[in-house]
């Protein structure tokens, strides 16, 4: 019982599982591989739950025909502003961080100035915020199809009577740009009442799913974020991840069959590991893609994440020798376009003169392999996802990659993967506590 599958193709994301332990027999992995492949038509053919719900499956190629034009009101209205302000939660705004942070370090600089307000509803946050941006020219992308959902509404109430104390209350069209729903709901209404630039967020596309429609490609436009690349990097994926690719070459029914047979042998949490902190919000990302669209019916795997090297001076112990009840996935980048080498000391008082001449990157690698080797002799199940490299059209790949992997995952567990009826609970309670009509 052995398990040996690999996606390589040139210039492409990979899928690899070369796990050493024996936890799947040839014919269950070639079984399940057939098996994914047929929830991978559904997701084309409209056929299974949630079908209204598929505009995204084939929306890198349709987006860009016309990406160029469709961003440049929204480019030009902010091309001066010394800050944007992202407002939205959930699907509203983690894929703009997501692509944002993997490109960007803290040290970038970059102009306009992303900041994000309405994903929590902490005082402390937003008032500080607001105290930033005092003497700042900045502009406002609210992100909501309704307008009425607590946390970036509340945010947005804030940020306009900002707006309006630095005297720009007469001219908020030039500092509000509104993605919302196309003719409805009260962020719509205020949109058409002052003229804003506005963007629609489609039907047929959910909030999680969302961030290759103008939900996430307004904020990155207007952060200078390469559209067409990300575009490519999608449709191509799209390309690699049919369901008219054979099973055995496709990485997305890969990655879906072995997550299924993970949780037939009764693993409840998936570990993505990712092995730089830029990629920390695409596994936050990941997090909710996954989370909100498997986690019904009492079943699902929880989806978690790690941050390499750090978190295992924290979880490491746990992973290593804990609780058996996961399985970890690798989020790897081939190569780094920095050389950063480790000098030589004469003195070598920390003894890594044995590192000298080589590149930090090279030394991530070699933990991240280590830990690899770590774990799997350890018996837990370990894979691993590969991009080349962390630019526009590679991150384009991987998150069109994860998309089409969770369609699959969630119908392959009998679930509407578009849906969410669970989330009403909590605002239900929290409106009844709060005294709303």
């Amino acid at each position: 019982m052995y398990l040996h599958a690999k996606t390589k193709i040139p210039g492409m994301l990979q899928y690899i599982n070369e796990n050493p332990q024996r936890y799947i027999s040839d014919q269950a992995w070639d079984k399940m591989l057939e098996s994914m492949n047929e929830f991978n038509l559904r997701l084309h053919d409209g056929k299974a739950q949630g079908s209204e719900f598929l505009g995204w499956v084939d929306l890198p190629a349709n987006a860009l025909k016309s990406v160029d034009e469709d961003y440049k009101k929204a480019m030009d209205l902010f091309a001066d502003k010394e800050a944007v302000v992202c407002v939205g939660i959930g699907g509203s705004y983690l894929g703009t961080r997501a692509v944002l942070s993997a490109l960007q370090t803290p040290f970038s600089n970059a102009q306009p100035e992303m900041l994000y307000a309405g994903h929590q509803l902490d005082e402390a946050y937003h008032d500080d915020l607001l105290k930033y941006l005092r003497n700042k020219d900045f502009g406002i992308i609210v992100i909501s199809k309704s307008g009425t959902t607590t946390e970036p509404a509340v945010a947005f109430r804030l940020l306009k009577n900002l707006l309006k104390e630095q005297g720009k209350g007469d001219e908020l069209k030039k500092h509000i740009i509104a993605i919302t729903d196309a003719k409805k709901g009260a962020l719509r209404s205020l949109a058409d009442e002052l003229d804003l630039v506005s963007y629609v967020v489609p039907d047929d596309v959910g909030g999680r799913f969302s961030v290759l429609t103008p939900v996430g490609l307004v904020p990155l436009a207007v952060a200078g974020v390469d559209l067409q690349a990300l575009l490519e990097g999608a449709r191509d994926m799209s390309e690699l991840v049919s369901y008219r690719q054979l099973p055995g070459r496709n990485p997305a029914v890969q990655y879906a069959a072995f997550r299924k047979l993970m949780w037939d042998s009764k693993k409840s949490v998936e570990i993505l590991a990712n092995t730089l902190p830029s990629l920390s919000y695409v596994a936050e990302w990941w997090k909710q893609l996954f989370g909100e669209s498997e986690g019904k019916e009492h079943k699902g795997l929880l989806p978690a994440n790690i941050n390499m090297t750090s978190d295992l001076h924290s979880l490491g112990q746990f992973i290593q020798e804990g609780n058996p009840m996961f399985f970890e996935t690798f989020l790897k980048v081939k190569s780094s376009d920095r050389n950063l080498k480790i000098p030589r000391e004469v003195a070598n008082l920390d003894n890594l003169n044995y590192l000298a001449g080589k590149s930090m990157d090279y030394i991530n690698q070699k933990a991240a392999e280590g830990t690899q080797k770590a774990h799997a002799d350890g018996a837990v199940p370990v894979s691993e996802i590969i991009i080349d490299k962390t630019d526009e059209y590679h991150l384009g790949q991987l998150l069109y990659f994860f998309e089409k992997a969770c369609g699959m995952s969630a119908y392959s567990l009998g679930v509407n993967p578009f849906d969410q009826p669970g989330v009403e609970a909590y605002k239900s309670n929290m409106f009844t506590l709060l005294g709303k009509k």
